[in-house]
């Protein structure tokens, strides 16, 4: 079978499956994003029961410069992740001991997924308590979390510190997702990890 014309001018990439462990879970159940450890996640269609980023919907910010600040649209920031890898990494990048996923309002930290911040848009993530999320996008680093890790860093500047953890998580700071399936996650448990077929578009 010939190949068409937009064949020969893409790569295209297989799909592929990954296997990862839940090494921590998190939840934010107060009004600030920094998050605490919890027993378990219990998820419903609005993301994680109690949780600051909890909603059908939220205000658009800073990345969203298409709309007005504060525009209400859908919220596909259900769920912040992130690897222990890569938090070791800005953390050397940083010249700092450790960075916690807490500081970062993460709610999932999973180990075993090779560059877990580079997965792309569409994957989905099957965990064996039967929950599945589906991510959006990578999270791009704010000064507003860089503050949050120099504070609980100790950092003597924290204003530089808010400053150098932008370049230091650059496509280390994790993904978003949002809930496709509810259920609970518990510390420990495997995740399925399907990534989709990519490619890159060039028209």
């Amino acid at each position: 079978m010939q190949a068409t014309l937009f064949e020969t001018k893409t790569e295209i990439l297989p799909a592929k499956k990954l296997l990862g462990r839940v090494a921590g879970a998190y939840a934010a159940l107060s009004d600030h994003f920094e998050t605490r450890a919890v027993d378990a996640l219990v998820l419903d269609f609005e993301g994680v029961a109690g949780d600051f980023h909890r909603g059908f919907t939220r205000r658009s910010g800073g990345r969203e410069p298409w709309y007005p600040r504060g525009t209400q649209m859908r919220n596909e920031r259900q769920l912040s992740i992130v690897a222990p890898d890569e938090l070791s990494e800005i953390a050397g990048r940083m010249g700092l001991p450790e960075i916690r996923a807490e500081w970062l309002g993460a709610n999932l930290s999973i180990d075993g997924v090779p560059s877990l911040s580079m997965l792309p848009s569409g994957t989905f993530l099957f965990f064996k308590g039967g929950v599945t999320l589906k991510i959006d996008a990578q999270n791009g680093p704010c000064r507003i979390a860089g503050a949050c890790v120099a504070e609980n860093a100790g950092m003597a500047d924290t204003t530089a510190g808010a400053l150098s953890f932008v370049p230091a998580a650059k496509r280390l700071r994790g993904v978003v997702a949002w809930v496709e399936k509810p259920g609970t996650i518990t510390p420990g448990e495997d995740v399925s990890v399907r990534i989709p077929e990519q490619w890159i578009y060039r028209p």
